[in-house]
């Protein structure tokens, strides 16, 4: 089996990346982490370095986690997410989330309820630690 994570180069991603790595070291799994885009903006910050991708493997690494980073430009990163986990028959997937206003909830689409809504494994929705004064 396999713990797929939605990896972002941020807090949240860095959040559901250690979750994901505690999962699959309890359970025994592969790790799988996916970092995808949909490379509309010229400088996508959710699109991880070269550099980026080699820290995260060496922090794999140093917990003692075996994992695959897969990189992809997409037309649907929710979609990318549902059908990787689906590809390798994922015991979970983990995802960070961020807080939204009731408001940005109303109008704006969310990644993370498509996923919560399209994935047929387990979804591990993760937060990051919140910042001082919040």
């Amino acid at each position: 089996m396999t713990v797929v994570v939605g990896w972002t180069p941020d807090a949240r991603g860095h959040a559901a990346l250690l979750r994901g790595a505690r999962e699959a070291l309890a359970h025994r799994e592969d790790l799988l982490v996916v970092n995808a885009t949909t490379g509309t903006a010229a400088v996508d910050d959710r699109f991880a370095a070269a550099s980026d991708v080699t820290d995260v493997q060496a922090l794999l690494e140093s917990l003692g986690v075996e994992a695959q980073v897969r990189q992809a430009v997409v037309r649907d990163v929710p979609g990318e997410l549902v059908a990787v986990a689906d590809e390798v028959g994922a015991s979970m997937l983990v995802i960070g989330i961020r807080h939204r206003s009731p408001v940005g909830k109303l109008l704006l689409g969310s990644t993370a309820q498509r996923i919560l809504l399209d994935a047929r494994c387990p979804v591990l929705a993760v937060k990051a630690a919140e910042a001082p004064g919040r």
